[in-house]
C-alpha cells in the first residue's frame, strides 16, 4: 500500500447525486441491478439519518484515525467520507469532534467499516454516520494509510468520486460512470411504484397485480377448504 493522498478526484455530478439521494437506498439498489449494497452490518448510529454524496475515500489502520484527519482537508461540500480498514476493527475511530470538522466543510455524512462513538452528540448535531459498531474505545494517531485511493468498505469496492447513498435501509455505492443511468432508471421505478401503491391502497392484491395465480398453480400450490364444523 502506498501512503499517499490524492488531491484531485473526478466527482460524480452533484445534480445526479442529489437525484439519487432523493430516491433512497432501496430504489437505487434495485435500479442498479441489485449491486453496490454494502453488507448489512453497517448500520446508522442514529435512526432517520439520510445522506448522499461523492466519496472521499480513506484507508485507515485498525484503531488509528490519523488518516481521517488527513482526509478532512480533501473534502468539499457535498462529499461523503468513506473509511475502510486494513484489518477487522470495531474501535471508536470517529466521534463528535471529527464530525464538527467535516460538517464545517459541507460533508454530508460518514461511512466507516469500524466503530463510532459520541452517538448522542452526533444525533443532536444532525450528522449522520453508518458504522460497523458503536464503541467508546479510543484510537491512536500513529500509522499512515491513504486518502482517495480505491478502498473496500463493508464488502464493496469504492472509487474516489463515486456516488454514495445512505439511509435507514443501508448504504449503496454507484460507480461514477453508471450514476446518471441509474438515476434515470430509479426515477422510472419510483413512478411505477407510485401507480402500484395506489392499487394496493385500493385493495388490489399482489396476486392479481403481478398475475401470480397461474404460475403458482403450475408450481403445485393447492388451496384446500376445511369442511365446515357441525
Amino acid at each position: 500500500m502506498k501512503t499517499v493522498v490524492v488531491r484531485n478526484i473526478h466527482r460524480t455530478d452533484a445534480g445526479v447525486v442529489k437525484q439519487l439521494g432523493a430516491l433512497g437506498v432501496a430504489t437505487v439498489h434495485e435500479a442498479y441491478g441489485r449491486i453496490g449494497l454494502m453488507k448489512p452490518y453497517l448500520r446508522p448510529v442514529w435512526a432517520g439519518g439520510e445522506a448522499a454524496g461523492t466519496a472521499v475515500t480513506v484507508l485507515a489502520q485498525p484503531g488509528d484515525n490519523w488518516m481521517i484527519h488527513v482526509a478532512v482537508e480533501q473534502c468539499r461540500p457535498g462529499d461523503i467520507l468513506v473509511v475502510g480498514c486494513t484489518a477487522d476493527n470495531s474501535d471508536g475511530m470517529f466521534g463528535e469532534l471529527l464530525a464538527t470538522s467535516l460538517k464545517a466543510r459541507g460533508v454530508t455524512g460518514l461511512i466507516i467499516d469500524a466503530g463510532c462513538r459520541d452517538v448522542k452528540a452526533l444525533r443532536e448535531m444532525g450528522f449522520p454516520v453508518w458504522s460497523k459498531a458503536i464503541s467508546a474505545r479510543g484510537t491512536v494517531k500513529a500509522t499512515l494509510g491513504a486518502v482517495n485511493i480505491p478502498v473496500v468498505c463493508a464488502g464493496i469496492n469504492v472509487e474516489p468520486g463515486d456516488a454514495v447513498v445512505a439511509d435507514d435501509d443501508g448504504v449503496v455505492v454507484i460507480w461514477n460512470k453508471h450514476a446518471a443511468e441509474v438515476a434515470a432508471k430509479g426515477e422510472k421505478r419510483r413512478a411505477e411504484e407510485d401507480v402500484k401503491r395506489k392499487q394496493f391502497a385500493s385493495g388490489v392484491l399482489g396476486l392479481d397485480m403481478y398475475n401470480m395465480r397461474e404460475p403458482l398453480a403450475k408450481a403445485g400450490l393447492v388451496y384446500v377448504d376445511r369442511p365446515e364444523s357441525d
